[in-house]
């Protein structure tokens, strides 16, 4: 994977609305969901969905299928794969990693929320 494809694939999923999409279509599996199903899943508007929809399929990270009269959406786990692939290539100076805490030795100093900062 190329920096910008990651970098175009991350930028996507940073904003809550299209995290929660991305989120939801992971959790539905290879079947997808229809956009209205991703409506009531998300709390998001239908207006809004389509445009959060767009910017995901963009990113490469979901697509769409005709199914009789309902788009159905699903999460492209291959693109998923590659990203994840992508941003621990170099984990751990090259050796297997387990787990995160295999890598850092404790999660004690990661923050719980992302506005916190370690002390």
């Amino acid at each position: 994977m190329e920096n910008k494809t990651a970098v175009i694939a991350l930028a996507a999923l940073a904003q809550e609305s299209r995290l929660a999409i991305y989120r939801a279509l992971v959790q539905a599996g290879p079947d997808g969901l229809a956009a209205g199903k991703i409506s009531e899943a998300t709390g998001i508007a239908p207006s809004s969905l389509s445009f959060h929809l767009k910017e995901l399929t963009y990113a490469n990270l979901v697509s769409s299928r005709n199914e009789s009269r309902f788009v159905i959406y699903t999460a492209h786990f291959a693109a998923m794969n590659e990203l994840l692939a992508f941003l621990t290539e170099n984990c751990c100076n090259g050796n297997a990693c387990l787990s995160l805490s295999a890598c850092s030795g404790s999660t004690d100093s990661l923050p719980s929320n992302p506005t916190d900062t370690p002390s």
